[in-house]
């Protein structure tokens, strides 16, 4: 049968109904993590498991992008106008500062399992192989000569929990609250590197040469031990005394309402507690927060550490944020005197 005009014109307008919605199905199913910089290999699994299993239960596929950096730039990035549907940052202060722009609610806490925290880590010491300065304890940080890196807690999630992590083994072995500052600042004068997020610095400390000790998320220098291209280089210290990092996800209420993503992104958050989200959590070398769903062979990495809370030790972030890390906070004297 011939075609006419008409029929060639209604094929046309088939054809570019079918290529509009198809963008516009692309688009749906798209979804926007922005997170901190030492989570990239595991969101690089995690997101193809997540996008199996997305499938599988709706039948759409979706296209998951990342944004990584410090946790403090992807504040400022997103108040910038990052498209983020989803915050997997460093700490909840970052999240509570969305949450104070009107990005998300207040309570973002309470809508997942464990206080929105689906995987831990603390604070470790990796020093060169052999330990060459000898390092032991946060105190020998402090020593003549010893050069330390660590990413700035000014824009670093992994940076504020290092120096909460130090200012408690300072508070515990020092008392005095003078004493305690003095001892910060004398660590901070050593500090050779402060760069913009952890993974910076960690290239910085394992590239760049640079330093006797980083001071690093367990889960980098868990990664960095089991790479065989960085293996016999380096080694980790325990410290006496660690803190209980905890990373925090939500979702971003303002964008994923803009794009028609809340299913998706509550759905993503909430496959992190899955045993799945679990297992590729503790083979990334963060601790799972349900360590029943991980077999014993991945759970054995985790040593035993000492530690404290930000809740009990720093009265929550909130209060830790406006103490220490706020405009004319004690981070700006620790940081002012080392210059």
């Amino acid at each position: 049968m011939r075609s006419g005009p008409h029929s060639i014109a209604l094929l046309v307008l088939t054809l570019a109904s079918l290529v509009a919605c198809s963008h516009a199905a692309a688009r749906e199913t798209a979804l926007y993590n922005a997170s901190f910089d030492p989570t990239r290999e595991f969101y690089v699994d995690y997101n193809r498991a997540f996008a199996s299993y997305w499938r599988q239960r709706t039948g759409e596929a979706v296209d998951i992008r990342m944004h990584h950096g410090g946790s403090g730039e992807q504040v400022q990035a997103i108040l910038g106008g990052l498209d983020a549907d989803v915050a997997t940052l460093a700490l909840a202060a970052d999240i509570d500062a969305l949450a104070q722009a009107g990005l998300l609610a207040a309570d973002w806490r309470t809508r997942l399992p464990d206080a929105s925290v689906p995987y831990t880590s603390t604070i470790v010491l990796l020093v060169r192989k052999g330990n060459p300065q000898r390092i032991h304890d946060w105190g020998d940080l402090v020593r003549p000569g010893v050069r330390v890196v660590t990413p700035d807690p000014r824009t670093s999630g992994g940076g504020r929990w290092n120096y909460l992590a130090a200012w408690a083994w300072a508070s515990r072995a020092h008392r005095d609250g003078t004493q305690v500052l003095d001892w910060m600042r004398r660590l901070f004068r050593n500090v050779v590197a402060a760069d913009a997020g952890a993974r910076t610095a960690t290239t910085t400390f394992v590239e760049g040469g640079r330093g006797d000790v980083l001071l690093a998320w367990e889960s980098e220098a868990l990664r960095l031990l089991a790479d065989p291209r960085t293996s016999q280089a380096l080694e980790i210290v325990y410290p006496s005394l660690s803190i209980r990092a905890e990373p925090q996800v939500a979702r971003i209420d303002r964008n994923v309402d803009a794009h028609g993503a809340r299913e998706r992104a509550d759905a993503y958050l909430q496959y992190l507690y899955s045993p799945t989200g679990q297992r590729l959590a503790a083979q990334h070398h963060y601790r799972p927060v349900d360590p029943s769903q991980v077999p014993a062979s991945q759970r054995a990495r985790f040593r035993a550490v000492p530690i404290v809370t930000v809740d009990a030790a720093f009265g929550g972030w909130q209060h830790a944020q406006r103490v220490h890390f706020a405009a004319g906070g004690l981070f700006d004297h620790v940081a002012g005197a080392a210059r």
